[in-house]
């Protein structure tokens, strides 16, 4: 059943009526069903549901529920977008069509929260502030304005209420992903724990505009010897963790060819760059922007690219882009073996892998790759048919590995819509043999060596209290062994709720006989007890019996 916290439940539940009756209007009753979620709807909302558009696929189903649900659940549509592991290719291209349909707050709050979060109105902190906003999103909007050095600002301030809704709707998502995997034992692909989990960790992130405002700081130190990159530069004494005050960046959007042409800039010489820039940030620096489509680049006098929006970024750590150009070098080099022990190092099979079926699937793969130069490697096509192999044995990934692939096929399309020879490939192969050098470079080879010798004699150090600390535990009879059991707390459940049944049966049979018989023996002056007892008895009787029909477990 539908197992929530009291208090949290009471406090969402309007909330929770509102998600079950969206579920409902775009068709999907079987998840309404099996969640039991049918108890928490009034009962005119079941008969005035509305139908959902018969000619709609499932996807565009899931789709418009996410949108009607509003900003929270279109960030989690989002977030599944990026897990191509984990959710079929229909539904990923349906999701990455998600719109935010959410108007901007007035001018009123914005210069209200101005200065509450900065402590002086907008006249005074800024040379001009423009009260109608350039942008709105989900979580804020952006304003036009002007330091008093001249320098063109943008203004983004938080919505006022988001934080209280974000943290109200992942709380009731925690409740269900559990009853998801419970309930719907076929939904253990998707992990739903897991989403709802990386959904919250990205999501904080991005309300917190000191933490965005601070990778763009880090950004800016990682590329300040790159001329051919622009990063906003941060306003701190401007800004909060509700108001990022940041440069505004100017120049024509990369998305429209044309324009550039006609200004005299090379689409190919951008598509290259940019291409660079990205792989730099990927393989050899490990921090890279997650969400690198034509709205969030602009192309600066001589070419230069502006890059917008720090609220999705990825992390690489060393160990998992060394495995990542392994894979790669395995894939173009014919490896198979390799090939299979990379997939399985870097991935994390939620179900057993039929490692014969495994190695069958890679060199099929493989031999499609075998033979080209990685500069002649389609990576879009590769990325994807590894995703088709990893969703077909159940292996999932590292969520920053699958936003790294996906922001991969995203700049390959942005690259061909500039070039249509483009090829991202050709732009990385000389950025992994450089890494490759290096990883062979003696200097290198001898830190790696002292730094794996260094763990060894910790671990070899602790090793003799470790041995005695178990051998007291043995002499002592204190060694304890923790099992768990899984499944058996929905089995308790059930078995909780079958004999409460059972009781709350035998405890209204008795009052219904009980009344019977003191109507029939007793005075009429005792009939004011019995009878509104017989009557309340039947009714509890009456509405057990339902209650069991409705469950569908007579």
């Amino acid at each position: 059943m539908f197992e929530v916290r009291p208090l949290k439940f009471l406090r969402n539940l309007g909330r929770s009526r509102e998600i079950a009756t969206v579920l409902l209007n775009h068709g999907f009753n079987d998840v309404v069903e099996r969640l039991h979620l049918w108890r928490y709807l009034q009962w005119w909302r079941r008969l005035r549901r509305r139908q959902p558009e018969p000619r709609l696929t499932r996807p565009q189903r899931i789709r418009l529920a996410l949108e009607e649900l509003g900003p929270t659940f279109v960030k989690f549509g989002q977030v599944m977008s990026t897990r191509p592991d984990l959710v079929p290719p229909d539904v990923i291209r349906e999701l990455s069509q998600l719109q935010e349909r959410v108007p901007p707050f007035s001018s009123q709050e914005a210069l209200k929260l101005i200065e509450e979060e900065l402590g002086a109105p907008p006249e005074k902190l800024f040379a001009e502030f423009d009260p109608q906003p350039l942008a709105a999103g989900s979580l804020g909007q952006v304003h036009r304005a002007r330091h008093f050095d001249g320098t063109p600002l943008a203004v983004k301030i938080r919505r006022p209420s988001v934080v209280r809704d974000i943290e109200r709707d992942l709380s009731l998502l925690f409740e269900l992903a559990p009853l998801v995997e419970r309930h719907i034992p076929e939904s253990e692909i998707f992990d739903p724990v897991g989403l709802v989990n990386q959904l919250a960790r990205s999501i904080r992130r991005e309300v917190n505009f000191t933490r965005e405002g601070r990778t763009m700081d880090e950004f800016r130190r990682l590329f300040r010897n790159d001329a051919t990159l622009v990063i906003p530069r941060v306003y701190w004494d401007l800004s909060t963790e509700a108001i990022v005050t940041q440069e505004f960046i100017e120049g024509l959007k990369v998305g429209d060819r044309e324009a550039l042409v006609e200004s005299g800039y090379s689409p190919q010489e951008l598509a290259a760059n940019g291409a660079r820039i990205f792989m730099r940030m990927a393989f050899e620096l490990g921090l890279f922007h997650g969400d690198p489509h034509p709205g969030n680049l602009r192309v600066l006098p001589g070419g230069v690219l502006g890059l917008l929006d720090y609220g999705l970024v990825g992390r690489l750590e060393e160990d998992k882009r060394e495995q990542l150009i392994d894979l790669f070098l395995a894939i173009v080099r014919g490896d198979v073996r390799l090939a299979v022990e990379q997939v399985l190092l870097i991935g994390k099979p939620f179900r057993p892998v039929d490692r014969p079926l495994l190695q069958s699937d890679i060199r099929d793969f493989v031999e499609t790759y075998y033979g080209l130069s990685l500069d002649r490697v389609d990576m879009g096509r590769l990325l994807s048919d590894f995703v088709g192999i990893l969703s077909q044995h159940g292996i999932r990934y590292p969520a920053d590995l699958m936003l790294l692939i996906r922001c991969i096929i995203t700049l390959e399309g942005v690259g061909r819509s500039l070039d249509s020879n483009f090829n991202l490939a050709e732009h990385l192969a000389p950025l992994v043999e450089q890494l490759v050098r290096e990883r062979y470079n003696p200097k290198r080879l001898a830190q790696r060596v002292t730094n794996e010798v260094r763990s060894l004699a910790e671990v070899l150090h602790g090793l003799p209290v470790d041995i005695g600390r178990t051998l007291h535990k043995l002499s002592t009879d204190d060694l304890r062994f923790q099992l768990e059991h899984r499944g058996l707390d929905h089995l308790i459940t059930e078995l909780d709720r079958s004999s409460n049944r059972v009781i709350i049966g035998l405890v209204l049979s008795s009052l219904i006989v009980a009344s019977a018989l003191i109507v029939r023996t007793a005075q009429i002056n005792a009939w004011w007890f019995a009878v509104p007892t017989f009557v309340l008895s039947s009714l509890l009787g009456i509405w057990l019996i339902y209650g069991i029909f409705r469950s569908g477990r007579l």
